[in-house]
């Protein structure tokens, strides 16, 4: 939904260094590739990546949900997780809230995960605002 295709590997815009991030989105927190500075792949391999990432994000949200969500929620959380990583998701208060059935409050965490290196990047408050619409089956893609 967020992810740009990157053929060539390039710095966290956040941070600019560390995590290098490669194809739509992947660093090698995912898993394979490593990212590092210099690594380029093709777009077919950037699809490949992907498909393995969102696997293994969407067994991280499966894993951790005790209340089973809508699938408008489970593509929320999958999105929120591909962005901040799965341990960051697991340690959330938005799982805390959503396994406690307080979907509204669930909801509004999300808009608190808008910081990088201590400042406000526009691009994740866009993005935590789609995929707040998104938990809540409203019209995320006015913030496409």
């Amino acid at each position: 939904m967020f992810e740009g295709l990157s053929t060539r590997a390039y710095p966290d815009p956040g941070t600019g260094g560390e995590p290098w991030t490669i194809g739509y989105g992947h660093t090698t927190a995912a898993g394979p590739p490593r990212v590092y500075p210099g690594l380029t792949i093709t777009a077919a391999q950037a699809e490949e990546i992907l498909k393995r990432d969102l696997n293994v994000f969407e067994r991280a949200v499966a894993n951790a949900v005790t209340r089973p969500p809508t699938s408008d929620q489970f593509a929320a959380m999958v999105s929120f997780t591909f962005n901040v990583g799965s341990g960051n998701f697991r340690s959330s208060t938005l799982l805390k809230k959503h396994n406690a059935g307080d979907f509204a409050r669930a909801a509004n965490e999300f808009q608190k995960w808008v910081y990088a290196n201590g400042k406000v990047l526009q691009g994740l408050v866009r993005r935590r605002k789609a995929e707040r619409a998104l938990y809540l089956s409203q019209n995320y893609q006015q913030f496409l």
